[in-house]
């Protein structure tokens, strides 16, 4: 059950460090800070590629030599980037064709970051270069735990090295235009392609009409997946570049959670662990915060995962740049713990004097010393975590339920003209994740790839894109007596877009026992109402209109043409259920619905807590630690079931007790 990640001897704590940004009489204040702290893990050379190399021959190696051995000489670990997110300015001017382009089609100048264009073979060229001769340099530090490819791959291109690409990603895909005709529909408007080199690239200058909707949506959405496959395959150079050098050394790129453009869970098997950056926004809700780090476990089946950067207080680039008050960056910290993380990582170590991120927060402020309010914090959880030791690494969470959620998915529902632009794939699963999160409920976010027979209930919100035979999976895993929850606006296109024609949901009709006639797409303000075990609910946004074919209906609607149409169902498959939820409701109805679903499979909580306190379960081949972590301004008091101990203050409780929580407090169980 149990799996590390890294060569680390307990929960990796430091973060991204950038000392070639100081004279080196701070490196050696810095090293001190960093001993006060408990820091023993750096991340080095994250944006270095300018001074490595100076021009288009040059490599000069001399500075990050010194940094290497000083960091060695004081104890710390290392996580190594290899500082290809940024490309030197001379290469720019002497081959402008690796700047990328807008969407808008905007040719941009040199500046930025993620400013290269992934199908640049210049760029590629030098990137992987400078990648080999980083792990033949560094080959022999035996504290160099893992590799960091570029940074937080991102941004589109749509410039004519993509668009011949592009061209050639769908010869590869479809083999012949016929092809590329039929899953495109290009019948439609007399868009039939003759011959490969008449596709041009979808952006504003061709098939589409706003940023995110498309005339064919077809085109773009293959768009997105070779977008994110070229970025994959600048990623792939490098790791092949430094695997082939130093087989031994894990390699990963932060990514960062719900990013739109790129197909993490395909990226994922790519990786030999993943890792991502935390900057949840101020408004952000406790159970949004932790679906980010579920949605990162669950790209590796489960397995632990690194939080690379997360910041001590405050963020410089957010609409609202508040501080964390006192307590939440130790609350933060642990739920990244709680839900799997083997680290606790930040950005930036030292706070850097100019350009756009001076004012983002960092373990050491600009005063330079360590009497400051974050300082002390961070020491405080350097110093639990060298209690904690080696006791939690590699262990996992055990998850009964999975959510369904899928890249594709995503983009074939937000390219689309119709049905309505409020629709929002992930507010979807917000609000499932959401009513299971605040029941305590574990909660895997799962794939397509994902085998299902390992959970009782997978609910698959606006599954929209029935790809493959994926209905077969879903079939078989109700037809096992599982329970199976999808919504509205599903089951309507295959992987390319195009309608299952026959009635929707197309290829899940039976498994739930319904057909859906028509969807009412309501204008904000407006909205239906049903009764739901007791209580009404309200019908915002779409309400599908469906005939039962064999389902229960749970739940008619009360208003309009259709009163009286079923709304909720359940449906009868096999050995198990399928429900479906017709319409998008309030934050009570998912509350009662999941609570009722999880009573009927007998899925219980992490633990039985007071609201306002998250009870998290990782668990070892030999142990399960619950954590307890109060959210709320007050004080809260939990009894406990078991007998444990308290790994912090080794405090023994026995089963009945009773632990207090201060306001924004932890605690960590050993049962």
């Amino acid at each position: 059950m149990s799996e590390k990640i890294w060569n680390h001897n307990k929960i990796a704590y430091g973060g991204d460090y950038n000392p070639e940004q100081w004279s080196e009489d701070v490196w050696q204040e810095d090293m001190r800070l960093f001993k006060l702290a408990h820091i023993d893990t750096v991340t080095l050379n994250v944006f270095s590629w300018a001074s490595l190399q100076p021009d288009e021959e040059t490599y000069q190696f001399e500075k990050l030599d010194k940094i290497m051995n000083m960091v060695r000489e004081n104890g710390l670990k290392v996580c190594l980037a290899t500082s290809t997110a940024a490309h030197p300015a001379w290469m720019a001017k002497k081959y402008p064709e690796i700047l990328r382009t807008e969407f808008n089609g905007m040719k941009r100048k040199f500046g930025g970051r993620h400013n290269s264009c992934p199908n640049s073979l210049v760029y590629q060229k030098y990137a992987t270069r400078l990648a080999s001769k980083l792990a033949e340099r560094y080959q022999s530090y035996d504290n160099i735990i893992g590799w960091h490819i570029s940074n937080e791959f991102g941004q589109e291109c749509y410039c004519e090295n993509c668009e011949k690409a592009f061209r050639v990603w769908l010869k590869k895909r479809y083999k012949t235009i016929e092809e590329v005709n039929r899953v495109w529909n290009t019948s439609f408007w007399g868009h039939t392609f003759y011959e490969f080199d008449e596709i041009v690239l979808p952006n504003l200058l061709s098939e589409h009409f706003e940023e995110e909707r498309s005339m064919f949506q077809g085109i773009s959405l293959d768009y997105k997946r070779f977008n994110s496959d070229s970025m994959l395959n600048c990623y792939r150079m490098e790791y092949d570049a430094v695997k082939k050098i130093t087989p031994h050394i894990p390699v990963t790129t932060n990514l960062m959670g719900f990013y739109k453009p790129l197909d993490y869970q395909k990226w994922a098997k790519y990786m030999d662990f993943v890792s991502w950056d935390n900057y949840p926004s101020y408004n952000d809700s406790i159970a949004q915060n932790a679906l980010h780090h579920d949605l990162i476990r669950g790209l590796k089946s489960g397995k632990p995962f690194i939080l690379m950067e997360q910041t001590p207080s405050v963020t410089n680039w957010q609409y609202y740049n508040a501080l964390k008050r006192p307590g939440v960056l130790r609350l933060q910290s642990y739920q990244a713990v709680a839900h799997g993380s083997d680290s606790v990582m930040f950005f930036q170590m030292r706070r850097s004097i100019g350009a756009c991120e001076k004012y983002h927060s960092a373990v050491i402020d600009h005063c330079g010393h360590e009497n400051t309010r974050v300082f002390r914090e961070v020491t405080q959880i350097g110093e639990e975590l060298d209690k904690i030791g080696d006791r939690i690494l590699g262990a996992r969470e055990e998850a009964k339920v999975a959510i369904l959620f899928d890249w594709e998915n995503w983009w074939g529902i937000e390219l689309s003209a119709g049905p309505s632009v409020e629709l929002k794939y992930t507010d979807e699963i917000i609000r499932y994740y959401t009513a299971l999160h605040e029941q305590n409920i574990a909660t895997d976010i799962i794939s397509v790839d994902e085998d299902l027979s390992r959970y009782q209930v997978v609910i698959a919100p606006v599954l929209y894109m029935t790809k493959g035979n994926y209905d077969e999976k879903i079939r078989e895993f109700v037809k096992q007596g599982g329970t199976f929850v999808t919504t509205y606006f599903s089951g309507y296109v295959n992987e390319n877009d195009l309608v299952i024609t026959g009635g929707y949901p197309g290829k899940l009709r039976d498994i739930l026992g319904i057909w859906v006639e028509e969807i009412d797409a309501l204008p904000p303000d407006f909205c239906n109402y049903f009764d739901f075990d007791g209580e009404e609910h309200q019908c915002q946004l779409l309400c599908d209109l469906m005939h039962l074919e064999g389902a229960e209906a749970l739940a008619v609607y009360k208003e309009d043409f259709y009163a009286g149409m079923p709304v909720i169902t359940k449906n009868v498959f096999g050995k198990g259920n399928a429900y479906y939820v017709g319409t998008r409701s309030d934050k009570q109805f998912y509350k009662q619905f999941i609570k009722k679903i999880c009573k009927e499979c007998e899925i219980h909580p992490a633990a039985i807590v007071p609201k306002g306190v998250e009870a998290v379960s990782r668990k070892t081949e030999e142990k399960e630690y619950l954590f307890l972590l109060n959210h709320e301004e007050e004080e809260k008091k939990v009894t406990l079931e078991k007998d444990c101990v308290e790994i912090l203050t080794e405090t023994e409780y026995n089963k009945g007790d009773t632990v207090v929580l201060k306001k924004r407090d932890v605690v960590i169980l050993q049962m």
